[in-house]
């Protein structure tokens, strides 16, 4: 078989293999999206289910509602998981990163577990499968999209920090308007930020491909498409949910 870096085939060769090697980095790259996407939806997947059944078992209302440290453990959970996979992610073995992006996910579903006690199930369902819609369309776009979208990308950061400023003073506020207007800011950064990463992460491919940070770029793309859309529902679900 002929090698496409020898010189004697200058001329014919390359040709051949240069849409050989196309063909299989399309292929890996495929492969490596659907990776991100089945670790995202599993993620979400998971977290739903354990915030059902805790919801269910009646601890949630005991816990998060009522006085007492743990609730802060709990809300608190999903950030140190966050920071351990950011801080660690070169000491880390790709099985360690997994267990820790399930560790991850299964804490937001504790946290998420208030919404099935403040919203009723068919809000949060319709307004999960808008969210779900509303992703896909923004995914694939960023996906197929010619146009460079890094440059919206310190603007989205920056509209992350501010509605994390706005909402801890919201705290403190309890203004029913700037709560909304908070949510239609989130509803729309975190639409921003899901064409933002799905392009950012599927560029990412050519730097990992054929070395052992694969698995694990996906895994960390997988956390980055899951908070997108989780906060997107979350902020949704302020305008769609329809209260017990």
């Amino acid at each position: 078989m002929a090698n496409w870096s020898d010189p004697r085939m200058v001329g014919t060769a390359p040709t051949v293999d240069l849409g050989t090697r196309s063909a299989a980095f399309d292929a890996g790259l495929r492969s490596y999206m659907l990776s991100v996407y089945n670790y995202m939806a599993s993620g979400v997947l998971l977290t739903g289910i354990v915030a059902l059944l805790f919801a269910s078992s009646g601890a949630a209302q005991s816990i998060m509602f009522g006085p007492g440290l743990l609730k802060w453990a709990i809300i608190l959970s999903p950030l140190a998981f966050i920071l351990v996979m950011n801080f660690g992610l070169n000491r880390m073995s790709t099985f360690g990163l997994q267990a820790s992006f399930w560790g991850f996910a299964t804490a937001m579903g504790l946290s998420m577990s208030t919404i099935f006690l403040v919203y009723t199930g068919a809000s949060i369902a319709q307004t999960f499968f808008a969210t779900a819609a509303a992703f896909l369309g923004l995914s694939l776009y960023g996906y197929t999209t010619k146009k460079d979208l890094s440059g919206f990308g310190t603007f989205l950061i920056m509209g992350v920090v501010g509605l994390l400023v706005a909402s801890i003073v919201n705290i403190f506020l309890q203004s029913g308007t700037m709560q909304l207007v908070i949510s239609a800011i989130g509803v729309l950064v975190f639409a921003g930020l899901t064409a933002y990463d799905t392009q950012r992460i599927k560029s990412m491919y050519a730097y990992v491909a054929g070395t052992d940070m694969i698995g694990k770029t996906a895994i960390m793309g997988a956390l980055s498409l899951y908070l997108d859309f989780v906060n997107m529902f979350q902020f949704l679900l302020s305008f769609m949910g329809q209260r017990d």
